[in-house]
């Protein structure tokens, strides 16, 4: 029960690896869960799956100023407290040639997935400094090192670490922590969406040959990277700011 008495909010809640952090979060005694995402109908359907009364919904756009204050606002209303922030949300983009990617493409990627860091934030740390707490951010293997024809996705996973870092010297004075994880591909829609990209129609070759640059010789679960995301949420990495956490069973080795 590491984090009994907490109150969190997971962005892209309705996802993967956020519902597979909800969960854990839920039974490790977590007292409150707000899901943000922009599905209406997959907010629904996760809040079903977790079936608890802990857990809250709010449909919104984390690129969105308007929006994040507003779901800011509702996790406070609802818990009088935020103690945890999991930054999560975030979309892969296209694939395609750097000469190729239009502007659209690239800011779409750019504003979810580093704006709507860092609109969390700025929003969440004034309701975080009284009582200190965790912000985790998603970032990626990619955020490592390069991937072809992957411009605006590898691009914002390397700007996460520099937000990351500047966000846990802002916070550290009031006891706030800043941390990313990097998974290597997770066995998940996004992965689905890339794998066919690279390869239409010959997806399933494409993961073969990403699982071979594996040395553990598989996907990351979405339980993998929850497991870092309630460690990083708990008073056991109390000590641990401004660091990157990569979960990628030796990809990156």
């Amino acid at each position: 029960m590491t984090l009994k008495g907490k109150n969190a909010i997971i962005t892209g809640g309705s996802g993967g690896i956020g519902l597979a952090t909800a969960k854990l979060f839920l039974e490790e005694g977590v007292e409150g869960i707000l899901l943000v995402d922009l599905s209406e109908e997959n907010l629904k359907e996760a809040k079903e799956n977790l079936a608890s009364d802990k857990v809250h919904t709010f449909k919104a756009d984390v690129s969105q100023s308007k929006e994040v204050k507003a779901y800011t606002d509702k996790a406070m209303a609802l818990f009088g407290q935020l103690d945890i922030l999991f930054l999560n949300a975030g979309t892969e983009g296209v694939v395609k040639p750097l000469t190729e990617y239009s502007e659209e493409e690239f800011d779409l990627v750019m504003n979810v997935n580093v704006k709507g860091v860092w609109l969390g934030m700025k929003y969440a740390f004034p309701y975080m400094k009284e009582n200190g707490g965790s912000v985790i951010i998603t970032s990626s293997v990619a955020g490592l090192t390069g991937t072809a024809k992957m411009i605006a996705y590898t691009t914002s996973k390397h700007a996460t670490i520099g937000t990351m870092r500047v966000a846990a010297k802002e916070g550290a004075p009031f006891q706030i922590r800043v941390n990313t994880i990097h998974p290597s591909p997770v066995d998940n829609r996004m992965m689905r969406s890339l794998e066919d990209q690279f390869a239409p129609g010959a997806g399933a070759e494409v993961k073969k040959g990403f699982e071979s640059m594996i040395p553990l010789g598989r996907y990351a679960v979405n339980e993998d990277i929850a497991q870092m995301a309630s460690f990083l949420a708990s008073d056991k990495s109390k000590f641990i700011i401004g660091a990157v956490h990569v979960v990628d069973g030796g990809f990156s080795a």
